[in-house]
This record gives C-alpha cells, structure tokens and sequence, in this order.
C-alpha cells in the first residue's frame, strides 16, 4: 500500500477515508467466471487461488446471524469444510451464535480476498452436523483451543481473569488424560445455501457478479440438486 498521510492530516474522517486506496488487486484470469455446475467447485477453485496469492487467512469469513428480535449479529470464524452439502463451520450451542442458529437457521457467510480482488457471499439455512463430524472438528482441534472452547462461558461479562485461568487449565489436564474427550456442547453446522454469489472486483468500479440460486417449487421448498445462473448488474 502506498503511503497515505495520517488521519489529522485530513479536513475530517470522510476525506481520510476516501483517500485510501481501494481495489488494487492485479488483474485476474480470464476465466475466472466461468461457472461450474454447482456453486462449490467455483469457490474451492477461487480459495486455491487466494492461497496461491498469499491472501492472508483466506479460510476466514463473516458469519452473520439474527438475534430473537430481528437484530443483526454478525463475526469473524473459520471454515472448516466445504462439499457438496454445503460450507462447514462449528462452535459451542450454549454462545450467541448456537443460541441464534437454534432460534432462526437463517444465516450468511460473506467471505472477503483484497489481494485478488474477490468476494463470496453463501445465504442458506444453517443445519447441525451429525455428532460424529462435530467430535471429529472439536477433537483436531488443538489441546489449548479445546480447552477454551470446553471452558468458556461464550460472550458472559468475565469478573476474574484467574478464574478463566483456573478453568481452562483444568480443561487442559482433562483432555491430557482423556484424548478422545469432546465437550458436550460442540456443535458442527452447515450452511446449506439457496444462494451463493461470486463478485470480481474492478478498479473502475465495473464489477463482475455471478449468482447460483436454487429454484424454488412452491409445493415442496428449495430444490436440492438444481442450481440457476444469473448475470448481475454491477
């Protein structure tokens, strides 16, 4: 990035902000909008090249969820599968998000790749994994991110550090003992979309968006093997 002059430099915030360079990713390939039947073979193929790219922490993404009185929420995790269901990620049922999927499945997964000028947006219904893909995730996970996720009460209002300390350290010495150990309230989702758009950016602000959707049957919901392509308008 070029240098930019500090903030004070600057009549107000706005001008700040409009002075930083934005869309300087380099030229990409020629095809990189060519569809593939299903929306997932594009993404993976797309991830691979933010990775080739050097896009830094490419598997993360914006999960956006409601709360119970229609409030967005929204935070940064990490994917941890894609296939032909749909994109993986998992955390604890008992923290904000488990007790929003549970309440309303509805969910977003926006990913973002500066580098090469990317963006994937996946909109669905956020299904529970079977036990045995939520153990499996918890168990790869390290000895130290076990422990945390096993003993943090998610998002409460932390009066004592030391009684984190305490808790994750007995979290530690449990899981030493017993490997296969999996917190009860692990949970895998997978968001299966009805949507997934891929967005190629454009310095001169001439986007390209391409957009699978499922066809939708009034009678019988979402169709599970069909997907339509469509064009967008910038």
């Amino acid at each position: 990035m070029p240098d930019i002059a500090p903030r004070s430099s600057f009549a107000d915030t706005r001008a700040w902000l409009r002075a930083l360079p934005a869309l300087t990713a380099t030229a990409v390939a020629a095809d990189a909008l060519d569809p593939s039947p299903t929306p997932s073979p594009l993404f993976l193929r797309w991830l691979e090249d933010a990775v080739a790219a050097g896009v830094p922490e490419p598997q993360s993404a914006v999960l956006s969820t409601t709360e119970d009185d229609g409030r967005v929420d929204a935070r940064v995790l990490i994917l941890k599968d894609v296939d032909e269901r749909g994109w993986w990620f998992s955390g604890s049922v008992d923290s904000p998000k488990g007790r929003q999927l549970a309440a309303n499945p509805s969910a977003a997964l926006t990913f973002y790749w500066a580098g090469v000028g990317r963006q994937v947006r996946v909109r669905g219904r956020a299904e529970p994994g079977e036990a045995g893909v939520s153990a499996r995730d918890y168990v790869e996970r390290s000895v130290t991110a076990r422990a945390v996720a096993a003993a943090s009460r998610q998002s409460e209002v932390l009066a004592d550090p030391a009684e984190y300390d305490r808790a994750v350290a007995e979290m530690v010495a449990r899981i030493e003992a017993d490997p296969g150990t999996v917190a009860p309230a692990w949970q895998a989702w997978c968001l299966v979309p009805d949507s997934v758009e891929f967005w190629l950016a454009d310095p001169g602000r001439r986007h390209q968006r391409l957009r699978y959707r499922r066809p939708r049957w009034p009678s019988a919901g979402w169709s599970t093997t069909e997907w339509i392509t469509d064009v967008l308008w910038p």
